[in-house]
């Protein structure tokens, strides 16, 4: 049976990435794995994405992104001319995961897959799909029974939304789909999951 949602991501374009680990096994052991994933992010997904939201759980995580254009990628992978643009993107999704597997594995003297594969995606295609994707993504940790306040998670976006704490994100362009701070509070806090 072939698996769903795993088509090439293309530039300009909006999608909810997940994946969970192996068999539904954790995939985070301890706070540093968390942060480490974070700057895997930031170092190998921003160059070819914009993040809008993230949460990442013991055994699961959730992104939303935009892909740059083409041109921007190109830009940045200027040694990659003969590539296609489908192939770069991807590389660089499936890069961040392998490097975060290999440290894991090092670190806690495992072996094997960490990750199911490949990573699931969703095309976010409409402006209402990507405001319940976004409460979806940053309510997951009450939905998963882990707190009563997704506020106070410390691994998900949420607070760096309301807060504008990071470049890492795109704030301003969030807070424009709600208009403002306590728009976004307010949706999340009426947001069932």
């Amino acid at each position: 049976m072939m698996k769903k949602n795993i088509f090439p991501l293309q530039p300009d374009r909006m999608y909810h990435i997940y994946n969970r680990g192996i068999n539904g096994g954790p995939l985070f052991f301890d706070h540093e794995n968390y942060l480490y994933f974070l700057k895997l992010i930031k170092l190998k997904i921003r160059p070819v994405a914009q993040i809008y939201s993230y949460c990442l759980l013991k055994n699961h995580f959730h992104l939303l992104v935009k892909i740059n254009s083409e041109l921007t990628i190109r830009a940045l992978f200027s040694e990659k001319d003969k590539t296609g643009i489908e192939t770069i993107i991807s590389q660089q999704f499936s890069n961040t995961f392998n490097s975060y597997s290999q440290a894991v594995n090092k670190r806690y003297a495992r072996t094997g897959k960490l990750f199911e594969l490949p990573f699931r995606r969703k095309d976010v295609d409409s402006s209402d799909h990507l405001v319940r994707t976004i409460l979806y993504i940053n309510k997951n940790p009450v939905k998963h029974g882990i707190t009563e306040d997704c506020l106070a998670y410390p691994y998900s976006s949420a607070r760096e939304i309301i807060n504008n704490e990071d470049d890492f994100l795109e704030s301003c362009d969030i807070m424009n789909l709600f208009s403002d701070v306590d728009g976004f509070k307010d949706a999340l806090l009426n947001y069932d999951v």
